[in-house]
């Protein structure tokens, strides 16, 4: 059953008890971010200022959530040798665990015996997913929400099964 879907803020500010995000791919063609992802290739420098214009959308809904007792986990499955992407999304992650996420990193080699559903997704409250799918290039191209209990299992089983074999973000060494 699709439903309607909602704004991000909206779904995220709806969540009870826990929200769990899937991430996938080695590169995301964002437009927002092209700047920053473009500077850091350049300089190495990321933006880790939470009150920053780049961060003061997430930063504040994150904290909102957890303040409510929402557990906010992200995990990323990552091909090695990292992508530069994939090394700039490390470097501003300290930014997301200040905010309150918990973050897990997996090498794409460890997940050959996982069922993973074929795009990224937000899982909230283990009833409601938002798979959100990118073109080859990595631009964002659309989206769906639905609340069908086979997909809600599915993403809850694969999002779990990469989060135990995951390694926190603090304790991932990048193979670059």
């Amino acid at each position: 059953m699709t439903h309607h879907v909602p704004d991000f803020t909206t779904l995220l500010r709806g969540a009870r008890s826990t929200a769990v995000h899937l991430e996938m791919r080695d590169s995301y063609a964002v437009s927002g971010e092209a700047e920053e992802f473009e500077e850091f290739k350049r300089s190495g420098k990321v933006n880790e200022d939470p009150e920053s214009e780049r961060w003061a959308a997430w930063v504040p809904l994150v904290q909102e959530a957890v303040g409510r007792g929402v557990v906010l986990r992200r995990a990323r499955i990552v091909s090695e040798p990292v992508t530069d992407y994939v090394r700039w999304e490390h470097a501003v992650t300290s930014v997301n665990l200040a905010a309150g996420e918990l973050v897990r990193w997996l090498p794409r080699s460890r997940t050959s015996a996982i069922a993973l559903p074929g795009n990224d997704f937000w899982l909230i409250d283990d009833r409601l997913v938002l798979f959100r799918w990118f073109t080859g290039d990595g631009t964002w191209a659309g989206h769906t929400f639905t609340g069908d209990r086979a997909a809600v299992r599915l993403c809850s089983s694969a999002f779990e099964a990469v989060w135990e074999r995951g390694i926190p973000h603090e304790k991932y060494r990048m193979a670059t």
